[in-house]
């Protein structure tokens, strides 16, 4: 493991250390905002409650970036502390998303920053794993009209070395099926909820996911029901039943617009309330910069099937991508040869991914510099790196997609995060 593998794992095990579940990520925040304060000074960082806004490089005559991670991870529970066994580094949020925070904070205090060709901005926000409307990413879009002008915003999530473009819409809504309680000895006084709660759920169950093809990649709309609630004595016929439904949708349309869907499949069999109404993000396939990423070491190009920042960048006019990690691991030697190692993590997969769809490839649009220019890159002195756009040259990866149950990393992963982040750096 190299020097600087090394450092990125040390710093992914501390930002672990550190507890940050949703709406608990003041103590991070502010490790994060002392540790870049040594490397950048006070007069770069913008502390927004528990979010930061780093200015890492002033060049507004070039073109500006934004590197994006949220601090916070889910509410799970673990069976120890944060740690490193063998080649395995547990801890909540190591993948979604400490791996991603740790590449930022080891690219601002690694590089020499003073030779990238761009504006970069770095944004570390609180309560991505809640409601939209509780993200702090859309007040801190809205208060700092500055980011608006962003050329080009890379959200830092789990990829699988995946470069995903656009987002899924997502609706919450809560459907509430009435009936009329009876003793349940006497079922047919009453009127049952949750035969009509099921009556619709069969009606779900049936219904085909719907596929959206837009810019040459598919989204796939499906409408998946996720928790039920209903009855109280179990000796009662029960009069009420909720069901949440959650319906990923295609970019194309508004919240809104696919909540009038819903409440069109739902018809009169229930009362219904949308909960949570997250935009879609398109996938600005054609855009120069994400065209040009497709060629600086991604192992693929699809559809995020899922939803991710992305789209509130969408909103405001930015184009956004989402890309950090590798996947399937195997060793590199120093040659830059691949050996026959390889090991394997047991990580939980993803439940719903859209169809493969052939890698876009396509050459930059006229009048604009894009070039892969590993001389404007350089690092401190005593390091090196390898920046190839070979997907083959970045080192060992780690396998499996990471849900909210994942809990460690391979830690050859550092490896592959230490060569991201320089690749990510110079393909900027």
């Amino acid at each position: 493991m190299t020097d600087v593998a090394h450092a990125l794992r040390d710093t992914l095990l501390a930002l672990t250390r550190i507890p940050s579940p949703i709406g608990e990520e003041a103590a991070l925040c502010t490790y994060v905002e002392d540790r870049l304060k040594s490397s950048l000074g006070g007069d770069a960082i913008t502390r927004f409650h528990d979010s930061l806004i780093v200015h890492a490089v002033k060049r507004p005559d070039r073109s500006r970036m934004a590197l994006v991670g949220h601090l916070d991870t889910v509410r799970t529970e673990h069976d120890g502390p944060p740690r490193v066994e063998g080649n395995r580094l547990y801890g909540a949020g190591a993948a979604d998303m400490k791996s991603g925070l740790a590449i930022m904070i080891e690219l601002v205090e690694r590089l020499d920053l003073g030779t990238l060709p761009c504006d970069l901005t770095l944004i570390f926000y609180e309560r991505e794993e809640g409601p939209f409307d509780e993200n702090r990413l859309g007040p801190i879009l809205d208060s700092h009209p500055e980011l608006h002008e962003l050329d080009l915003a890379i959200c830092l999530e789990p990829s699988d070395n995946q470069m995903q473009l656009g987002a899924m819409g997502s609706i919450h809504a809560t459907l509430t099926f009435l009936g009329r309680t009876a003793h349940s000895a006497r079922p047919w006084q009453g009127d049952n909820a949750l035969y009509k709660a099921a009556k619709f759920l069969r009606e779900l169950e049936n219904r085909e996911p719907h596929d959206v093809e837009l810019d040459g990649y598919v989204f796939r709309e499906v409408m998946t029901p996720t928790v039920i609630r209903g009855g109280g004595p179990r000796n009662v016929v029960p009069g009420r039943a909720e069901l949440n439904v959650n319906y990923r949708f295609a970019p194309g349309r508004t919240p809104e617009e696919a909540f009038a869907e819903l409440r069109e499949v739902a018809r009169d069999q229930c009362e219904i309330e949308a909960t949570d109404l997250a935009p879609a993000g398109r996938p600005h396939a054609a855009n120069p910069y994400v065209q040009h990423l497709m060629r600086c070491g991604v192992s693929g190009v699809r559809s995020k099937q899922a939803w991710t920042d992305v789209a509130r960048f969408d909103r405001i006019g930015v184009p956004g991508v989402t890309w950090v990690r590798a996947r399937k691991p195997r060793l590199i030697s120093p040659t830059n040869t691949p050996s026959s190692t390889s090991s394997r993590t047991a990580m939980r997969s993803s439940n719903a991914s859209s169809p493969r769809r052939k890698t876009a490839r396509s050459t930059d649009s006229a009048g604009h510099s894009f070039l892969h220019s590993p001389k404007a890159l350089k690092l401190r002195e005593g390091e090196t790196a390898r920046t190839s756009t070979s997907p083959e040259l970045f080192g060992p990866t780690v396998s499996g997609s990471f849900g909210e149950g994942s809990t460690s990393v391979h830690t050859s992963h550092c490896r592959v995060m230490s060569h991201r982040l320089v690749t990510m750096t110079t393909c900027l």
